[in-house]
């Protein structure tokens, strides 16, 4: 179960990097997305999950239960990364009504500090 889990946060590692280095807004967000959810799924997979145990002591002391801190920390991550992600897609989108298009051209005439230089 652990090499799925590991393979898993692997491949949406690479996918998320993947699509952070295209050169439109969309997959960009997308990846960051991929990331996110990597981070939370190595985060809830350092939480050693006991199956069929409490998530807290019990009053019977048993030895054996489930750590709830990962559980917390993953569901605050997903909270705000939900949050990050509908910021970047309105301003992704404000962009892309502006412009026509979600592009990221550096190489674009009037856009850079030397072109400002020029153009004085």
């Amino acid at each position: 179960m652990e090499v799925v889990v590991a393979s898993s946060i692997g491949v949406l590692t690479a996918s998320g990097i993947y699509l952070i280095l295209r050169l439109r807004a969309f997959p960009v967000i997308l990846g960051l997305a991929m990331l996110s959810y990597a981070a939370n799924a190595l985060l809830f997979a350092s939480g050693r999950l006991a199956i069929n145990m409490p998530p807290v002591l019990s009053k019977y002391g048993e030895a054996s239960y489930t750590d709830p801190l990962p559980q917390a920390l993953v569901l605050t991550a997903i909270v705000i990364s939900f949050g990050m992600t509908a910021v970047l897609v309105m301003v992704a989108l404000a962009s892309y009504l502006e412009a026509g298009n979600d592009e990221v051209n550096m190489d674009a005439p009037g856009t850079g500090a030397a072109d400002e230089k020029a153009g004085s």
